[in-house]
């Protein structure tokens, strides 16, 4: 027989798989797989022009939590600020991605994802629930260093990843210079040092008609 506080936590795990099926606005930098061997093998090239996952991106932010962590304006708690990247997007299982330039979007995001915190977190047991949940509300209201660096590679990872792509995304959704500086100079409230590589970033992509 399971255990309820087992039953508790594998629930929200078999819940959390779904974040693989959340697709983002930010393409996949990888331009072939490296997973179908045989079809390399045979000499076929399968090429790569997707979007992220939820999954992916949170796994993504993790690493660079632990590869960035020194450039933080403040000492962090790196292992909390793990815990945080990787569950701030679950919500996203039950309220979707809401593109961060969606204006109309952005009018219903709080309730949504206030909504699909109570039931997804709400399947954990009651510590976890609370961990976990209390988590989640320190990243959106970004008031600890933790939540302000967390804050700063979310939007860090998918600016990098969308001037690697040649400002695919910026294009398909008619992005202007001023929206994206706007939206990420917030960087510089986790972390001077990487904002003042992505501003640089950011102007050397209106310079090459990115945006």
């Amino acid at each position: 027989m399971i255990p309820d506080k087992l039953r508790s936590q594998l629930d929200f795990l078999l819940e959390a798989d779904k974040m693989k099926s959340i697709y983002r606005q930010t393409y996949i930098l990888a331009d072939e797989s490296r997973g179908a061997s045989m079809r390399e093998f045979e000499g076929e090239r399968e090429v790569h022009h997707r979007r992220e996952n939820d999954a992916e991106h949170s796994f993504h932010l993790a690493l660079f939590v632990m590869i960035l962590a020194e450039y933080s304006n403040e000492p962090i708690d790196v292992l909390k600020t793990i815990k945080m990247v990787i569950v701030h997007d679950i919500v996203e299982i039950d309220a979707g991605d809401t593109y961060c330039y969606d204006t109309e979007g952005y009018m219903t995001k709080a309730d949504r994802e206030t909504a699909a915190a109570d039931r997804l977190f709400g399947l954990l047991p009651p510590e976890q629930e609370r961990e976990y949940r209390a988590l989640w509300e320190e990243f959106e209201r970004t008031d600890t260093p933790e939540s302000r660096f967390a804050a700063a590679v979310d939007r860090m990872q998918p600016m990098l990843l969308n001037y690697m792509k040649g400002g695919k995304s910026w294009q398909e959704h008619g992005a202007r210079y001023e929206q994206v500086y706007d939206r990420n100079k917030h960087i510089g409230d986790g972390s001077d040092t990487l904002w003042e590589y992505m501003h640089g970033l950011l102007e050397n992509a209106r310079e090459n008609g990115m945006l």
